[in-house]
């Protein structure tokens, strides 16, 4: 069966997306690029604003009418928004097969092998096996599942649920395996990387994590993606201060910076605590560069509750933001509070935040001139375009790139000269030497290997 794995939304769904093609693949499935040659599609839709939903039905719709013009034998939706609105997609998309949630990710194999559209399992030891369309050197790596917080904006827990941390073991196996398929820098990401381990007895945190990860593979690049400030420990700054394969880069999403809309935003922290806990970060961490997510317009922000996030951007220089106007979820808590910011004054502070934004990142980044440090080859140049690689603070694809002045190797690190900032968000650098990888990849230890089918497997 040829299969095309469309995925929509953030980097958990890619996780996701790449444990449900590893089962595929492991039942005698082909994966392919182009839907229109797919005989089973499946769409991995994201619920998390409008945008999103509007996105994934249409790929849904696309994906039916490939059921009347091209290969395709069925049309399979899986994800956050079937999680929330099954009942009606069932009711409004007939073309697809069979609907399957967030919390039903473990029926997809069965449920395929039920209709005969996948075989039975054959490989039990597939070695390396790199997914095509995949970046092989970038690759996403889920620790744990669902969020505590309940933030009065954010449907994630009514998609996802609770709060689960996956055991260290199966997170340092899965790792292993993402090396043996070339793995060259692994972005760790979560609801909340820091809230990692507070839900189970072993008393295994973080910190302990990443130490587990450092000794058990030889990743060289660690990069955590989305941790709340509040959980952020002397030990966790400890361990990226001292190890130089933990990218020093953290992405702590403040989302506002006025204490009445953070209060109204059931945020855990205020303006003074978040300002006194970003300091300290740099203190301990030199060279830390820091990414933070905005809401604008939510309910009941004011002018002065906007001028207050926009002078703490100011003040604090966050290297990079991700700023977005609210939007009310269904079943949320402030889904019942009066939308009183029209959106052209929503989208008013934000063209007003995301100009703010550039000229600090400019400013930020031209401090960084001059810098010898590494950088990670995505692209090796050819006649059509030059050599581009990332730089520690630019994690894939949201941070831009880094424009080199010699063809590399995709995959290799280089260490560059940074040279000059290029429309504020870039920058280009002059390779001084190129470094070619080890040979032999993970210390895959004696009964810690796990085979391709186990690592698809979310009885977590």
């Amino acid at each position: 069966m040829r299969v095309a794995l469309i995925t929509l939304g953030c980097d958990k769904n890619t996780v996701d997306s790449e444990r449900y093609l590893a089962q595929l693949l492991d039942h005698g499935a082909e994966q392919v690029l182009d839907p229109a040659d797919a005989e089973l599609i499946i769409v991995n839709t994201c619920g998390f604003i409008d945008a999103a939903k509007a996105e994934s039905i249409d790929a849904l719709v696309q994906a039916g009418r490939l059921k009347i013009d091209g290969a395709a034998q069925a049309v399979v939706a899986v994800g956050c928004m079937v999680e929330r609105h099954k009942d009606e997609l069932v009711e409004a998309l007939p073309e697809v097969d069979f609907f399957l949630g967030a919390s039903e990710m473990e029926q997809l194999v069965p449920r395929l092998y039920e209709r005969g559209l996948i075989g039975d399992p054959v490989t039990q030891h597939p070695g390396v096996r790199t997914y095509a369309g995949e970046t092989p050197h970038v690759r996403y790596l889920k620790i744990s599942e669902g969020c505590d917080h309940g933030c009065a904006f954010c449907a994630i827990p009514l998609m996802r649920g609770k709060h689960r941390s996956f055991s260290l073991d199966e997170i340092v196996r899965e790792a292993q395996l993402l090396e043996l398929q070339g793995a060259r820098e692994v972005n760790l990401v979560a609801q909340d990387l820091a809230h990692y381990g507070r839900d189970r007895s072993d008393g295994v945190r973080l910190p302990d994590l990443l130490k587990a990860l450092l000794k058990e593979t030889s990743i060289p690049w660690f990069r955590n993606m989305y941790l709340y400030s509040a959980g952020i420990t002397p030990a966790l700054l400890e361990v990226i201060a001292s190890e130089p394969r933990i990218v020093r880069y953290l992405d702590i999403p403040i989302q506002h910076a006025s204490d009445s809309v953070l209060e109204r935003m059931r945020r855990p922290e205020r303006r003074k605590t978040i300002r006194e806990k970003v300091q300290r970060f740099r203190d301990v961490v030199p060279e830390l560069a820091m990414r933070t997510t905005c809401i604008v317009g939510f309910p009941g922000e004011t002018a002065d509750d906007f001028n207050q996030l926009m002078e703490f951007l100011e003040e604090i220089q966050f290297e990079r933001v991700g700023a977005f106007t609210y939007s009310a979820q269904e079943g949320t808590r402030a889904a019942a509070m009066v939308d009183d910011v029209p959106e052209d004054l929503k989208r008013e502070r934000l063209e007003r935040l995301i100009e703010l934004q550039r000229s600090i990142t400019a400013e930020r980044y031209e401090s960084r001139i001059g810098s010898t440090v590494l950088a990670l080859v995505e692209h090796g140049g050819d006649a059509d375009e030059p050599a581009r690689a990332r730089l520690p603070w630019q994690a894939d694809d949201i941070d831009g790139i880094t424009l080199l002045d010699r063809s590399a190797t995709v995959g290799n690190f280089v260490e560059v000269e940074v040279t000059e900032v290029v429309d504020d968000y870039d920058f280009e650098a002059r390779v001084i030497r190129e470094i070619a990888p080890v040979a032999a990849v993970a210390p895959v230890r004696a009964g810690r290997t796990l085979p391709l089918a186990s690592i698809g497997s979310f009885g977590r």
